[in-house]
């Protein structure tokens, strides 16, 4: 359902209007893969990589708190701010595509009583809210126009306070959210940025998923991007036999128009969130006219499929 600024209905879109996929929210997939791995894998929590200096055989890695260690390879998973990518391949800014738009992410209750549906307010700014775990919860997405901003990410309170700035006026359930958003567990914010980079790898260290080639937030095909690419990474290190080197380009040979495609979709989602009341206009004309015109109702559900679907996944023996 997309509602006008007074909060009056303007139109009703089906979910396959918009993809029609099947969501699992990120908690829970983070805990079916620990849970999968945990008994096979050292995972370290509450600590961070500070420096890295690769040998011909190794890369030796300095943490903020554990002792150095030295390691085979470093695969550097670590998002779209990437300690790893930073301190391998040179400062964020050399790699990061702003896209005018930053975005909060958090849960609340499901006081709207959503059905298994979901509700988009648009003004210059927008706001998305869905039901989520059999409609006992809400996702709300926020989104606003923004040149980049300069905040302590760990800081919580500052996060809130720009989204508070940014949404301050806006009507229909807007004051109810944001006063909710102060006790979410959960809360995200961060730039709708992309990642792209002419290698994912230099010697021993290599980047996956946002760290390499961030889609952005409002590409919808993040986390499938990561997953395939992980898959493909080790999948190609297991073929390789013990060659790095060859691995890491196949890996990228694989990978890298997949990339490429789910990337344009940032581009043109962008356009989702008009910058002014003037694009918000026609965005409202738009959404007025596409129960009207079927090949424009279906067209975002069909570049998501194209994009996501764009890759044929190479078989890899199995190991264990």
């Amino acid at each position: 359902m997309v509602r006008q600024r007074a909060g009056k209905k303007l139109a009703r879109m089906p979910a396959e209007q918009t993809g029609g996929d099947v969501e699992i929210l990120r908690g829970d997939l983070v805990r079916v893969l620990y849970e999968a791995t945990m008994d096979e894998t050292e995972y370290v929590f509450g600590d961070s990589i500070t420096a890295l200096e690769e040998t011909a055989d190794g890369v030796n890695v300095t943490f903020e708190h554990a002792a150095p260690r030295s390691f085979d390879l470093v695969i550097g998973a670590d998002g779209l701010h990437s300690r790893v990518r930073s301190l391998a391949f040179g400062p964020e800014r050399s790699y990061v595509k702003h896209l005018g738009l930053h975005c909060a992410i958090f849960t609340t209750p499901n006081y709207l009583a959503l059905d298994h549906s979901g509700l988009v307010y648009g003004e210059p700014k927008r706001i998305v809210v869905y039901s989520a775990r059999e409609n006992t919860e809400a996702r709300v997405l926020l989104y606003f126009a923004s040149p980049p901003l300069s905040y302590d990410r760990v800081d919580g309170d500052r996060q809130r306070g720009i989204v508070h700035e940014a949404f301050a006026g806006a009507r229909w359930e807007t004051p109810r959210l944001l006063e909710l958003m102060a006790t979410a567990p959960d809360l995200y914010f961060d730039s709708v940025s992309t990642i792209k980079m002419d290698s994912w790898s230099r010697g021993r260290i290599a980047l996956l998923g946002d760290a390499g080639y961030c889609p952005s937030s409002l590409s919808g095909v993040g986390t499938g991007l990561a997953v395939v690419g992980a898959y493909v990474l080790a999948g190609e290190l297991a073929t390789a036999g013990g060659d790095h080197a060859t691995a890491f380009a196949r890996y990228e040979s694989a990978m890298r128009s997949y990339v490429d495609g789910c990337q344009k979709l940032a581009d043109s989602a962008s356009m989702m969130v008009p910058a002014n009341r003037f694009l918000a206009g026609l965005m409202r004309l738009n959404m007025r006219m596409m129960p009207l015109m079927p090949w424009l109702r279906d067209l975002p559900a069909k570049m998501a499929r194209r994009a996501a679907s764009a890759i044929t996944l190479p078989q890899y023996p199995t190991v264990g």
